[in-house]
């Protein structure tokens, strides 16, 4: 007799409270095994597939793709106890529950059930899968459970059986027939916000993926129906009773955006750094030529096949940590509770990255140990991980002091606001060339503008300048690195 067991949404680590559906990724009816992901869900700070601890035949789903549940919702149900297909097929009666109603399997098929799938694998982590083995799942031999020796019946295949009871419309749940062919967050945003029903949609991509192309087109056609229709209205021949009748068309409602996943975390850290924490912010232009030379004559010298390139980002970041060691007061945080500053041990150096999710700051972990190349080598690697959405939450959380390189979207300058609970934040602008006075003349030079935002209980304007200028030197004058190397 197959057990529906309930699976809710499981406590994702971090401290998050809730989690967005991103795309289903089993049907009503469909046969899971034990740790096999069953939803894609999108967090504040991670896209992450939830394996589902329980084998056996999904029965129910609960949320649609787009909506928000809170930790401990139920997610979906699962028929376990009867997930192979039974020797002599039972009939089936039209009352029989989903639960009820699934076909009697043989003694051996029961046993096995009861042994694997019915308790799950019992550990489940932080949505990446509780790593059960899979000889768990073994198959009783006929003559251990008394019965004469037989060959054991051989299981059907995965898409034939029918172990539950499924309604005639089974693959529906919630009005929704199936996931939609929708892998990126950004189209599923943009059509909840033009109201756009991506059932009605056919895709122009692989498969049928429906692209952002096909959701503006949708839109497109929408807004000129909607003038169409505005058009014929204004051309029906007025009312002589009514002379007022039409009446002038209603102002455009606001647009509400709901501060969720990524971008309510954002909004959540950012008010709470300017609430908390008594920033100021102190800037210098500096000449970058010499770096911007010494980058070149780096790449040149590893040769065509010579490794990955260094790039500029993983310069600053290598400066950065020299000049942290040089100014450990701006890699703390404050207790404010003991009202205590902490000195961290190392450098564990974020990076501000721009995604289609919005902007996430992954963590390179150890940073102080590391040369430039290794910075940089882990720099390309977590932001291509942030283009994907495939950052796990530990590689967005730790960090001890942030850079941000706001360069790289055509600007000059900003006043960072810090990451908390950091206490500082180096920014760069754009590096270009502009009139500069070298060695007494004139001259076309490299330059740039750095901002360094800081905790002012951490350290008074002396210190923050002292780390703001020994950066500008290195920028200057990469030499001055080689004494750190």
């Amino acid at each position: 007799m197959a057990q529906v067991l309930e699976f809710k949404l499981p406590d994702l680590g971090e401290g998050l409270t809730e989690a967005e559906i991103v795309r289903w990724l089993v049907e009503v009816g469909d046969v899971v095994a034990i740790d096999q992901p069953v939803v894609e869900v999108e967090t504040a700070k991670a896209m992450v597939e939830v394996p589902c601890p329980y084998g056996g035949v999904v029965t129910a789903r609960f949320g649609e793709e787009g909506s928000e549940l809170p930790v401990g919702a139920p997610l979906l149900t699962v028929a376990v106890g009867a997930t192979e297909a039974p020797a002599s097929p039972a009939p089936s009666t039209s009352s029989a529950s989903p639960a009820s109603g699934a076909s009697s399997a043989s003694a051996p098929a029961a046993e096995e059930s009861s042994a694997g799938s019915e308790s799950g694998s019992g550990n489940v982590l932080v949505g990446y899968g509780t790593g059960a083995p899979a000889a768990r799942r073994r198959r009783i031999r006929p003559e251990r459970v008394g019965t004469p020796a037989a060959p054991a019946p051989a299981p059907a295949p995965a898409v034939e059986p029918e172990p539950v009871a499924v309604p005639a419309a089974a693959g529906e749940v919630n009005g929704r027939q199936g996931p939609v062919a929708v892998v990126s967050p950004l189209v599923r945003r943009l059509a909840r916000q033009h109201e756009i029903d991506l059932r009605r949609l056919t895709g122009s991509g692989p498969d049928g993926l429906i692209l952002r192309a096909d959701v503006d087109s949708a839109i497109r056609r929408a807004e000129e129906a909607a003038r169409a229709q505005t058009r014929t209205a204004a051309a029906e021949p007025a009312v002589a009773e009514a002379p007022t009748a039409v009446a002038a068309a209603p102002a455009a409602a606001a647009e509400r955006i709901p501060l969720r996943g990524v971008r309510g975390a954002v909004a959540d850290k950012l008010s709470r750094s300017r609430s908390e924490i008594p920033d100021a912010t102190c800037w210098v232009d500096a000449d970058a030529t010499e770096l911007m030379a010494a980058r070149a004559a780096m790449n040149a010298a590893s040769g065509p096949s010579g490794g990955p390139k260094v790039s500029v980002l993983a310069l600053l970041a290598r400066i950065c940590t020299a000049a942290l060691a040089r100014y450990p007061e701006l890699n703390s945080t404050v207790d404010t509770a003991a009202r205590e500053i902490v000195r961290l041990p190392g450098v564990h150096l974020g990076f501000a990255a721009q995604t289609e999710r919005g902007l996430v700051v992954p963590v390179v972990r150890d940073a102080h140990t590391r040369n430039a190349e290794s910075i940089g080598a882990e720099i390309a690697r977590l932001t291509e991980l942030a283009r994907t959405g495939k950052l796990s939450p530990a590689q967005l959380t730790g960090g001890t002091f942030t850079l941000n390189n706001y360069g790289v979207f055509g600007v000059d300058g900003s006043t960072p606001i810090i990451n908390h609970p950091e206490a500082a934040m180096l920014g760069v602008g754009r590096i270009m060339p502009k009139p500069w006075v070298h060695n007494g003349e004139l001259a076309i030079r490299q330059v740039v503008q750095l901002s360094l935002t800081f905790d002012h209980r951490v350290c008074d304007g002396g210190t923050a300048g002292g780390f703001l200028r020994y950066v500008a030197d290195c920028v200057e004058q990469p030499a001055v690195l080689l004494r750190t190397l």
